[in-house]
């Protein structure tokens, strides 16, 4: 699989780890930056995984950053993108089974490395489950307005 990965310098060692634990799997890997741990903006790299994902460049993305909320915050500005921050491996396993997420966040600052693989493992062998969760997914993509349920 090809997968996108990008960080600000908080998370810049943990990148590195992943990217080349994921080469090591098999997957190639696009690493988006930074190059180095000078302090960099995470909305930078985030708009950049982001685009790279609609633009097809990668399956499947995994964004960086201390927390995690901040970047994902970043990727979800592009409406092809579902990005979900998570910290443990169900909630990867879910956000691909039930919201199709094609990159996931994760904290550098929150997450140990063996964590961080675990949910990485969750989050691209598991699924899109799509049948009642297809129309919520298309949803996500073309934003209306809410109807008022009275």
């Amino acid at each position: 699989m090809r997968i996108a990965i990008a960080s600000d310098h908080a998370a810049f060692a943990l990148k590195g780890i992943l990217a080349a634990w994921l080469a090591g799997q098999g997957h190639d890997v696009v690493d988006l930056g930074p190059d180095s741990d000078a302090r960099v903006d995470y909305p930078d790299f985030g708009f950049k995984l982001a685009e790279a994902i609609a633009a097809g460049s990668a399956e499947r993305g995994i964004a960086l950053c201390g927390s995690g909320i901040g970047i994902s915050i970043a990727v979800n500005r592009n409406p092809a993108v579902r990005c979900a921050l998570v910290s443990e491996p169900l909630s990867a396993a879910l956000a691909r089974e039930h919201n199709d997420a094609n990159v996931i966040a994760l904290g550098a600052r929150l997450i140990g490395e063996d964590m961080a693989k675990a949910c990485i493992t969750a989050f691209l062998t598991t699924d899109f489950a799509g049948g009642r969760h297809q129309t919520r997914v298309d949803k996500l993509g073309a934003p209306a307005p809410a109807k008022d349920p009275a």
